[in-house]
């Protein structure tokens, strides 16, 4: 009798493990930096007996940043694994369908007319990286439709690329008009920067990240159905437009808003998803949880390294996403032939 590799136990253990290694790589992170503090005056700090030394370099520089890149870690990891479930395809993710494309030109909106003229808002960019993101995919969407005939995946990926490409351009052109403060705010946030490590940036997204993953969690039957197949899932009962569009722009939502805040770190939502249905399979009540969460260890490792080691430079986080997770996704790739 062959034994069942994915089981409901291993799955929550897995999920307990990857919360563990969050929590251990975030005290580590708080450890560490340009300026060590020891475990003890860590410590001292969380109790509320730190210096005013100490409270200014953890609650004001470090641990904003760490909660910040478990938040974007968590949003892109979920909106990735809607994303590939939805198109039953392993390569769409929000950077593939160009909808982070779409949020980033609509940030680029917002340093060009909105901060230059002194209007900066804690609430309006990430709502202008929704509506961008939301526009992006309506635009996809709109393009691959055709009257009588279900959505194609590959179309839907093929069309998002195209467009993903336009949006770069655009942005590019436009990045050409700013000045040296705003191109180099562009520039990080293009590198995934994590650039809005800030209380305030972070009561914004907090709510919006959580409340979302909390609904698609929700929805991880719906998902189940819908990843056999549409016409399986109707045949189910499933009224799959609906759910189609309801799950579609809550991916949107989290996706454009971790992005807005975070910075560009479309490859956590594409590797994310892979790493987390190696671990526990494609049951969605336990890949949804295990996707976020390896999406937020992912970033918080990345940025861990980019403060305690020296490389040379500020390096953006997202460089080092990129660096760690790249041969491991060309493995995945010739694996699966």
């Amino acid at each position: 009798m062959i034994k069942q590799r994915y089981t409901v136990q291993r799955g929550i253990l897995v999920n307990v493990v990857l919360i563990v290694l969050i929590l251990m790589f975030a005290v580590i992170s708080m450890n560490s930096g340009k300026m060590n503090l020891s475990p003890q005056e860590v410590l001292n700090v969380l109790l509320g007996n730190g210096t005013g030394k100490h409270n200014l370099i953890l609650f004001d520089f470090r641990m904003p940043r760490i909660v910040l890149s478990i938040l974007v870690g968590l949003g892109m990891g979920a909106a990735g694994v809607v994303m590939q479930s939805l198109l039953r395809n392993d390569m769409a993710s929000p950077g593939t369908l160009g909808i982070s494309s779409g949020s980033g030109l609509f940030v680029l909106f917002f340093v060009v007319f909105f901060a230059s003229a002194g209007k900066s808002s804690f609430i309006a960019l990430p709502l202008l990286a929704f509506v961008g993101g939301l526009l992006a995919a309506g635009l996809i969407f709109l393009l691959s439709y055709h009257r009588g005939r279900n959505l194609s995946p590959i179309g839907l990926i093929l069309t998002g690329v195209a467009l993903g490409s336009g949006y770069g351009a655009l942005t590019t052109f436009l990045t050409l008009k700013l000045d040296d403060s705003q191109m180099d705010f562009m520039l990080n946030w293009l590198a995934g920067s994590l650039w809005g490590a800030d209380w305030r940036y972070i009561a914004v997204l907090a709510p919006w990240v959580l409340i979302l993953i909390g609904y698609i969690f929700y929805k991880s039957r719906m998902l189940n159905a819908l990843h056999l197949g549409y016409q399986t899932a109707e045949g189910l009962g499933l009224s799959v437009k609906r759910q189609f569009l309801g799950l579609s722009i809550a991916a949107v939502a989290l996706s454009s808003g971790s992005v807005a805040v975070g910075g560009s770190f479309f490859f956590v939502g594409l590797i994310a998803p892979h790493m987390a249905r190696k671990l526990v399979g494609p049951d969605h009540k336990l890949l949804i949880p295990a996707a976020s969460l390896t999406g937020g260890l992912v970033v918080v490792l990345a940025d861990t390294i980019t403060r305690t080691v020296n490389l040379g430079g500020d390096v953006p986080t997202g460089i080092v996403i990129t660096v760690i997770s790249v041969p491991y996704f060309l493995y995945l790739l010739a694996k699966a032939n």
